[in-house]
């Protein structure tokens, strides 16, 4: 997540939010991608979580990364939070429970992704070494209670912690134990953006049962491949999910303005100060009419923060961001921007995966993001397994990449394995589990890590 914004331009109406996601439009020879990954820390020499405090926790971690980098500090009060390259380059930040994430630069293909990713794996693990910090590949931490679980000093965190318990009962276990990987790709127009919406969230699902990599949880199995996405279904109804509306005749900017109008909003930010607002809409701070902040009006940036705290499956931003899958192994986390560059970045394979999905209905989609965190690749939808469809799509997606012409479809291989197999990095960590494991999900810490 980037660091929240401070910009004091004023907003007068609705149509100047519109017009903010608008700005967003660029022609196809500059789609570029952005890709972002969080990563667990653990001590390599108890396999114990990672506190912010200390000589060896997660703030020695952002300065020895700021030492060598260069990257200018993000700061929350006195306490350093994210860094970030202010050559147009990515960022560093911190997810509530320590996880790390980059959130990459934006770049021309997936080999420019994947020099990105090695770049940055290589200084965290040397920088993390010296710690005695290491990292797992898994999208959710496997054996620590929630309690147990380090908060990081972050005031926007505070506020979503107090306020996340109203609205769900998984919301605190999405903030302090999940971990994602999620690409962020770009449109040409209104209704690009909206046959791209509709196509990835249809779709997303389907990304969730292919990346699936969480499967344990208070080191235990929890009877789900991707417990991170089954922690989604019950963390905020108003905020996240397959936004049905998507698919209705009329939809575009101003009607994705008009739902996020009525979001509840977290907090507004002054200056370096957040001002808890949980619950009040975006509507009333636009017209005024805030209770905790009698008076005050929006800005630009409470516009921005504001789009950061909604997480339906595929978020709308001046840019898309594809949102349903578990981290993983560095293989994984390459081949999710791979799948959806090739999906949608090619005009021939953004329709043939909008002829893949057109027909699904509204409870059709939802009956498969309901069944998909259990069932994977079992699941079905329109009267066809989810593996059949997944082996359609993975085609469609070579197909474009092979268009593209830059040799990018080599980083599919994992997924032609999950395709072909049925089965996801989850169902092969259960079954380590249950084997060569004997039982201990201690050896997640040597066996699954970055």
């Amino acid at each position: 997540m980037a660091r929240d914004q401070s910009d004091p331009t004023p907003v007068e109406s609705r149509d100047e939010l519109v017009a903010w996601l608008e700005k967003g439009v660029k022609p196809e020879a500059a789609f570029l991608i952005g890709t972002e990954h969080e990563k667990i820390p653990f001590r390599t020499a108890d396999r114990r979580p990672v506190p912010y405090e200390g000589p060896d926790g997660i703030r020695a971690l952002l300065e020895g990364m700021r030492a060598a980098t260069g990257w200018a500090p993000i700061m929350d009060g006195d306490a350093i939070i994210g860094l970030a390259d202010e050559r147009g380059g990515g960022a560093i930040s911190l997810e509530p429970g320590g996880q790390f994430e980059l959130s990459g630069a934006p770049l021309r293909s997936i080999h420019d992704t994947a020099a990105e990713f090695d770049a940055h794996l290589d200084l965290v693990q040397r920088i993390g070494r010296d710690l005695g910090i290491g990292f797992l590949a898994l999208g959710l931490s496997p054996v620590w209670s929630r309690a147990e679980t380090p908060v990081m000093p972050k005031a926007r965190y505070k506020i979503m912690s107090a306020y996340m318990p109203k609205v769900g009962t998984m919301g605190l276990d999405m903030m302090f134990r999940t971990a994602t990987v999620q690409v962020n790709l770009d449109f040409a127009s209104e209704a690009d953006m909206v046959k791209k919406l509709r196509v990835s969230l249809a779709l997303q699902p389907l990304a969730t049962a292919l990346f699936a990599a969480s499967p344990f949880m208070d080191g235990r199995k929890t009877g789900f491949l991707s417990t991170r996405g089954e922690i989604w279904r019950d963390t905020d109804g108003d905020r996240s999910g397959l936004i049905p509306f998507a698919f209705e005749d009329g939809m575009g900017f101003e009607r994705y303005v008009e739902w996020a109008l009525d979001v509840p909003m977290y907090f507004v930010k002054r200056g370096d100060r957040y001002h808890d607002v949980a619950g009040a809409s975006f509507r009333d701070l636009l017209a005024g009419r805030l209770d905790a902040m009698p008076g005050e009006r929006a800005v630009i940036s409470d516009w921005v923060n504001h789009l950061s705290t909604l997480f339906p499956d595929v978020r709308l931003k001046r840019y898309l961001e594809m949102r349903g899958a578990d981290a993983g192994t560095r293989p994984m986390m390459l081949a999710l921007p791979a799948f959806w560059v090739g999906l949608l970045y090619d005009r021939g394979a953004l329709d043939a995966a909008w002829d893949l999905v057109k027909g699904w209905t509204a409870a059709d989609r939802q009956a498969l993001r309901d069944a998909v965190p259990a069932r994977g690749l079992a699941a079905a939808i329109g009267g066809r397994g989810l593996q059949s469809v997944a082996a359609d799509a993975l085609k469609i997606a070579e197909a474009g990449l092979v268009a593209r012409g830059l040799g990018e479809e080599i980083f599919l291989a994992p997924l032609a394995r999950v395709v072909e197999t049925g089965r996801s990095p989850a169902d092969e960590l259960i079954a380590l589990q249950d084997g060569a494991w004997g039982g201990d999900l201690s050896r997640c810490f040597t066996d699954v890590v970055l």
